[in-house]
């Protein structure tokens, strides 16, 4: 848990170059490709989780510039340079706006009483949950995929090193 807003910091920004290799990698052709037939698109899932990123933050009391046009999946190009965006403002007002002890305050969120420390916690669970299905949908569509927590496969051939089966 966050104790710092300091600390809070330096997890976003970890986790948000690591979600920005992964947009960075999206082609418009792979915004196409679907979980199931009929089911949300790879952009879809990608631009939902970027465009609510300020949704989040000022539902919980962290004012920042809304996304115009959420319901619009935009290129691949204009996903990742939105999120570019979008994270360092996340940062950027966290920090302005939260203190240290501001992490401790408690709230209402989504029906039960948390910090916002878990509360920003979950912004980031949320956005590597996604994160994990568009690797997928990658997968699928025939894209490589940039490291993570680790190699993917092609980083394992990139190393001389069997991938893992």
């Amino acid at each position: 848990m966050y104790v710092t807003v300091s600390d809070l910091i330096k997890e976003w920004n970890k986790e948000a170059a690591l979600t920005q290799n992964i947009l960075n990698a999206l082609t418009d052709e792979s915004l196409k490709q679907q979980v199931y037939p009929g089911g949300r698109t790879l952009g879809r899932i990608a631009w939902h989780f970027v465009s609510n990123i300020p949704d989040y933050l000022t539902e919980f009391g962290v004012a920042t510039e809304r996304v115009p046009n959420p319901d619009d999946v935009p290129s691949a190009q204009e996903i990742a340079e939105t999120f570019k965006k979008i994270s360092e403002r996340a940062a950027q007002a966290v920090e302005k706006q939260w203190t240290d002890d501001d992490l401790k305050q408690v709230q209402n969120a989504f029906g039960r009483q948390e910090t916002n420390a878990s509360i920003f916690m979950g912004l980031i669970k949320h956005i590597v949950h996604h994160r994990g299905q568009v690797t997928v949908l990658m997968r699928q569509a025939g894209l490589n995929i940039p490291a993570v927590y680790g190699p993917s496969k092609e980083g394992w051939i990139q190393m001389g090193v069997t991938p893992p089966v």
